[in-house]
């Protein structure tokens, strides 16, 4: 359908997303996102949250497995799609209206996070991981890398995203 808005809402995962197929194969990942918005309260001087909006999100196809490969619970992201309208009746005999997001394209947000890609994905998973050596004392933690640095450690598996 044409003509429908197009948004973007930020916000946190409320669960993990699920991944069910059609009849057909195809691939849909159902997922909710709180926003919430910071009120700030010039009377107060304070930043507290405002009322949460959760919208259910739908992806499809190669974007509804992306989405469930990637993300989890609590994970903040971006979510851009289109946002549908629907009404129903619940159990009490109450008519309902609901917003779902049909999503194009989601994406983990950075402002909190780091992430590390590589493009070389499907190569670097059809390679057997390479046994971790086995220190003979303790090792000190490695620190975090600095911005703008690949990690000194190698990935469990290249091309996935590395969060902090």
């Amino acid at each position: 359908m044409t003509g429908e808005p197009i948004v973007t809402i930020t916000g946190n995962l409320v669960a993990d997303p699920e991944l069910r197929f059609t009849g057909q194969g195809t691939p849909v990942a159902r997922f909710r996102v709180a926003s919430t918005p910071r009120v700030y309260d010039r009377g107060t001087g304070q930043w507290s949250d405002g009322e949460s909006l959760f919208i259910t999100c739908t992806a499809w196809r190669q974007v509804a497995e992306h989405v469930c490969e990637s993300l989890q619970r609590g994970m903040q992201v971006i979510v851009q799609g289109r946002l549908r309208q629907r009404t129903y009746t619940d159990r009490d005999g109450v008519k309902r209206t609901v917003f779902d997001l049909d999503a194009d394209d989601v994406g983990l947000s950075l402002r909190h996070r780091i992430a590390y890609t590589d493009s070389t994905l499907p190569t670097a998973l059809a390679q057997p991981p390479a046994p971790a050596p086995v220190p003979a004392a303790p090792a000190a933690r490695q620190k975090a890398p600095g911005h703008g640095q690949r990690p000194s450690r190698p990935l469990r598996h290249p091309g996935w995203a590395r969060l902090r």
